[in-house]
Order: structure tokens, then sequence, then C-alpha cells
């Protein structure tokens, strides 16, 4: 069920693409991620994360849906006509009006680099490196928490209760994501969930020993390690790569 808030109007035509979908398939037709195939057709929506008109201050003409992710859309139209899309904070109202710039006031929706930011604000779509665009924190209902202002770093309280290191001169918004009720939604059929591209996903243990390490065997056998099709340990066990974030990690989540 749609929010009662969206605007009732058509996507921007000047900021929509067509693509076909992949199927969970890399270039070479390989399944590279499995359970995924069909859904109803859907366009995408061209987000502005990095919020290009810098310094031009903006106004809320729309809030809409966007199949494509979580988080609910606002519509900008700025002072010079251009229109775009941009991840819509969650209270903001149509006719609100929002700037990007290196300083500016703190309200819902503006946008500004984060050693500007005073402590105890929630921010979200926050870049890693400065000028690149917002690339965490843009799930719906999330946000980040600035915890301290420190020899170029700010220190970022994430979703995950993890504590990050980010560049004082990386941009965030202000508030919180859109559309935070969005975990309590009930799925409700298994044709839903076909119709957003997923496939259905056969249990280990009900496969032959052939096709899965779980298989065979009558009833459960007591004491298995949980394991992907592949042999390899599929709970508890750390997958994350060494990243060269890594060394702005403070505190792990838990």
């Amino acid at each position: 069920m749609k929010n009662k808030l969206l605007s009732k109007k058509e996507p921007e035509k000047a900021l929509l693409l067509a693509f076909g979908k992949k199927a969970g398939r890399n270039q070479q037709g390989r399944i590279t991620v499995r359970h995924r195939g069909g859904g109803v057709k859907r366009l995408y929506r061209i987000v502005d994360f990095g919020q290009e008109k810098f310094g031009i201050s903006g106004k809320v003409i729309a809030l809409e849906y966007d199949p494509n992710r979580t988080a609910y859309l606002a519509l900008i139209e700025y002072q010079d006509g251009k229109k775009r899309y941009i991840l819509a904070p969650h209270q903001i109202k149509v006719g609100s009006e929002i700037t990007c710039a290196e300083k500016t006031e703190i309200e819902i929706g503006n946008r500004m680099k984060l050693k500007n930011i005073p402590i105890g604000t929630q921010v979200f779509n926050i870049e890693l490196e400065p000028q690149r665009g917002g690339k965490i924190v843009r799930s719906a209902g999330t946000s980040a928490k600035v915890l301290a202002q420190e020899d170029g770093f700010c220190h970022l309280a994430m979703p995950s209760k993890e504590v990050r290191k980010i560049f004082w001169d990386c941009f965030a918004t202000i508030g919180q994501v859109s559309h935070p009720e969005m975990k309590f939604q009930d799925i409700g059929k298994s044709g839903r969930r076909r119709l957003k591209g997923w496939r259905p996903q056969v249990r280990g243990i009900a496969m032959n020993p052939v096709d899965h390490p779980h298989g065979g065997g009558h009833g459960r056998a007591k004491g298995m390690q949980p394991n992907t099709p592949w042999g390899k340990p599929a709970r508890g066990v750390r997958t994350r790569k060494q990243k060269w974030t890594e060394k702005y990690i403070i505190k792990r989540r838990k």
C-alpha cells in the first residue's frame, strides 16, 4: 500500500531510463546471483545522489514512489528551472525548500559538508570520498549520527552501530531517509515476491547429496555445520573482504 502523502503524478520523463534485466547473470551469461528473474517491468529513476546543483536552492514539487529502492524520491525544481530526483528525507513535504552548500542551515533535506554539521545531528546519503556522491546510509528509514569532529575526520555512528571516520569534506544530507515504516511491511503472498523479481529457493536439506552438502539422509542430520551449496561455511564466518576503508573503522558492528 502506497503512502497517502505521495503525489498523484506520473514520473518525470526526462529523468527516466529503460534497460533490460539480466536475471542474476554476468556478461558471460552465467548465473552469479541465484534466485533472480522475472518480475514486473520498471523504469529506472535517475537519482542525484551528489546533488550537483551546488549553492542553488530548490523546491520540493512532488514526492514519488520508486520501484527500484525502499525509500521514496523527492522531485526538486531548482531556481534555474532544472529538475532532479533526490532521496526524500523523512517528514519533508511538498513545498519545502532545500539547499546544497558547503555550509547552510541545519534543516531536514539540506546538504552540507560534515565538518559544518553539529554533533548529535542525524544524517544520511553520505559520501565516502569528496565529490563522489552519496554511497552509504540510503535505505528506507536509516540514518547515521554525528559523534565527534577531529583531525580532518567526522566520527559517525552507522545504522549497524559501527563507528567509522569519514573525511571532513564529504557531504551528507540532514535528517533520516523516508519510509521508515518499510521494515514493518508484510509481503503477504509469494506472488508479490515474484513481482519483485525473486524466484523460489529450495532448501538444501530437501536436495540429494550430489546437489548440496545438506542433502541426503533420512530426516535431519544433527550437528550439521551450515554450508553453502559449494561447501563453504554459511553462518558465523566473516565474509567482508579487505577494503581500503577498513582503516577508518573505529568500532565494529556487533
